[in-house]
């Protein structure tokens, strides 16, 4: 059965390609699957359980990624995990601030496949925007990264290696020794108050629902309350609308969700999202009206990105509510101005438009608020991620590497 876009994508989970070390990277794995892994290497039961509950503080609530630092772990210990496994990161290969505060970051997989990540920041919220795909599958013809093949699906690790990354550049980790492990802790201690990064969007590189399992697995580590401990109402999944595991997101993973919608006719819904000529509008809607979870409280939200006479007329932002109210949607709008990339096909519509396109919606007692634009000048805003892998050689990118390490050597 295809899917619109190059190739249809992985439909199973790939193989992790194993380290040439042979270490095993306990980076996206969860406390029983630790716990499983420390016995097949040769602890009983009992004390596999407890260091893997030990190291699974270590790693996801404290980002501690060597051994030696776990320190309510027998010194004798430390060594025997340090042959056996290793807690990883992405590689940062390029790091970039915005005038205005954004910061994104190209990462490089253990097997070179790079990708990227984007933080904004905001005064009541720091928002990470995280990649679920190496490339996308789905060809939307308005955004940049729907230029890029496929290459792979990110792994759990990858996907929950974003968020360390973010809490390690924004020095969030929680300082101090873990002994006592044993003692309750409450949900407190694990709280998003007074942290810069409070919410997650899956927005970045690729289609979330084509990398369902990963992706959930994921997020299940970073909702746990043991360590990154992130409400899923701070958490919101985006997809163009793959209708079929709609329901199976909101059973499984709860997060809020959030919908490329980007046009309300058939025709230029199909031009500019071709997904949709397999998923069409209504069926996508109906999906949205069975979400599970979706309330006032927790509205499914609409994005809409403003193509000039393409999707931006008063009909198209009547017909916008028609829909909206046909399906008795709990929902917000997000208008997004087109930001453009080089070879794009479409403009932005005019601020007078996006204004008058805004007041239809919000007069029909919808939420239609304009996105401000963040990281244009470093390519970062909606719709612009594009690794820079394909903009600079390989060779230029080891080459800058090479001459960073000189330096830092010097």
């Amino acid at each position: 059965m295809q899917i619109p876009g190059h190739i249809d994508p992985v439909p199973v989970p790939r193989e992790v390609t194993p380290r040439e070390d042979g270490r095993i990277d306990l980076l996206g794995l969860p406390k029983k699957q630790i716990a499983a892994l420390f016995e097949q290497a040769g602890l009983d039961a009992r004390q596999a359980k407890l260091r893997g509950k030990q190291v699974f503080h270590w790693i996801y609530h404290r980002g501690v990624s060597d051994f030696e630092a776990m320190t309510d772990i027998a010194k004798t210990m430390r060594p025997w995990l340090a042959d056996r496994f290793v807690i990883a990161r992405p590689e940062v290969v390029e790091a970039q601030h915005s005038s205005d505060g954004t910061r994104k970051w190209l990462l490089r997989t253990a097997d070179k496949h790079d990708f990227e990540m984007v933080f904004i920041p905001d005064a009541d919220r720091g928002t990470l925007c995280v990649s679920s795909q190496v490339g996308c599958t789905l060809n939307c013809r308005f955004c940049h990264t729907g230029t890029m093949r496929l290459v792979r699906n990110l792994t759990p690790g990858e996907i929950v290696g974003q968020v360390m990354l973010a809490r390690d550049a924004l020095g969030e980790w929680p300082k101090g020794r873990m002994d006592g492990l044993d003692d309750a802790e409450s949900e407190g201690d694990y709280s998003a108050d007074g942290r810069l990064l409070t919410n997650i969007v899956m927005m970045g590189m690729g289609e979330p629902l084509y990398n369902f399992d990963n992706v959930r697995d994921a997020l299940k580590i970073v909702m746990d309350g043991d360590g990154l401990a992130l409400s899923k109402r701070r958490i919101t999944l985006s997809t163009s609308g793959v209708v079929p595991m709609m329901d199976k997101c909101g059973e499984e993973i709860g997060v809020n969700l959030a919908v490329s919608l980007h046009a309300v006719t058939k025709d230029i819904r199909d031009e500019i999202v071709p997904i949709n000529k397999k998923y069409g509008i209504e069926e996508l809607l109906q999906a949205c009206a069975d979400y599970p979870g979706a309330s006032n409280a927790r509205r499914i939200t609409f994005e809409y990105v403003m193509l000039k006479d393409k999707n931006d007329s008063d009909d198209d932002a009547r017909e916008l509510v028609r829909l909206i109210k046909k399906y008795k949607l709990p929902a917000k709008v997000n208008l997004i101005p087109f930001n453009p990339w080089p070879g794009a096909t479409y403009e932005c519509s005019t601020p007078d438009r996006i204004r008058a396109f805004s007041n239809i919606v919000f007069e029909a007692g919808i939420s239609a608020p304009v996105r401000t634009p963040r990281g244009r000048d470093i390519d970062a805003a909606c719709g612009q991620l594009k690794t820079a892998a394909e903009k600079k050689s390989r060779a230029e990118l080891d080459r800058i590497a090479a001459e960073k390490q000189a330096a830092l050597e010097d």
